[in-house]
């Protein structure tokens, strides 16, 4: 297997299922050398094989991204089982709606730690291994340039209705993107962000009777966009459907190669031309 990616180290949060499994696959077909990641092992295991089967390198770092120590352990994983780091991918995260005067204190701050504070913790704890590679290869006169990706949403570009949290954190993570861009330059770090417009996953494809739900550390939390609603946005997009996870992985793999090595602080939206 060889790849514009060969031999960079990829973590991945979030990448047994949907769009984060496609965006691990993706960049180990490029080459990369992937460290897996789910809040349950079984699916971050099977991303891991189905990496493996297909002739690339991949590792698992199972567990919540919010958990105390989890950002530490991640970094360890990839600088441990590979060696460096080199492309970062915030992907892990879920929705947990309701109209402001309903929405709960846990569920304000169960997204926003999900969202923004994980990918916070994620790359200050990458810090000192990116600042010290980047030193190394500065004295030895090498330019080397690693990605940071963090994953937006068209909630975050432009507000959504019973959203207040979700919308709140995905815009957050720009603000994380834009200012990481500028504290990293001087490592070649570019980071940018991938904002999602509707992409066909299981947060998206909710039951006929809207009893779609998802279980997150013993919750289950309500998912899925009525399929009324979601025919209907269909019809505002201008490429006349959703996306697939596969054209989501495309989007975050083009901050991830080499083509991408000038641009930082940006952010893409991925949504077939439907904007909010």
């Amino acid at each position: 297997m060889t790849g514009k990616l060969d031999g960079r180290v990829a973590l991945v949060s979030g990448s047994g299922r949907g769009i984060g499994r496609e965006i691990a696959l993706k960049l180990a077909s490029e080459g990369a050398r992937v460290v897996v990641n789910d809040l349950d092992a079984d699916p971050a295991n099977e991303a891991a094989e189905a990496i493996r089967a297909a002739g690339g390198e991949a590792v698992v770092c199972a567990g919540s991204v919010t958990e105390d120590g989890f950002a530490e352990r991640f970094i360890k994983t990839g600088v441990d089982s590979f060696g460096g780091l080199d492309i970062i991918v915030n992907n892990a995260g879920y929705t947990w709606d309701s109209v402001v005067q309903k929405m709960t204190d846990e569920q304000w701050q169960a997204i926003i730690d999900v969202h923004m504070t994980a990918p916070f913790k994620i790359l200050r704890a990458a810090q000192p291994v990116i600042s010290a590679k980047a030193k190394e290869e500065a004295a030895a006169g090498k330019e080397v340039f690693r990605k940071v990706v963090n994953i937006s949403s068209i909630a975050g570009t432009g507000g959504n209705a019973g959203q207040i949290n979700y919308s709140a954190a995905k815009a957050g993570i720009l603000g994380v993107t834009r200012t990481m861009a500028k504290e990293w330059g001087r490592y070649k770090v570019n980071v940018n962000a991938v904002a999602f417009g509707p992409i066909r996953t299981r947060l998206t494809e909710g039951s006929a009777d809207g009893d779609s739900t998802i279980k997150v550390e013993e919750k289950e939390i309500k998912v899925g966009v009525n399929p009324d609603l979601l025919s209907q946005m269909e019809r505002m997009i201008p490429l006349g459907r959703v996306g697939t996870p596969e054209e989501a992985a495309g989007a975050v793999y083009l901050f991830c190669s080499p083509e991408s090595n000038f641009i930082s602080g940006q952010h893409i939206i991925c949504g077939g031309g439907f904007v909010i």
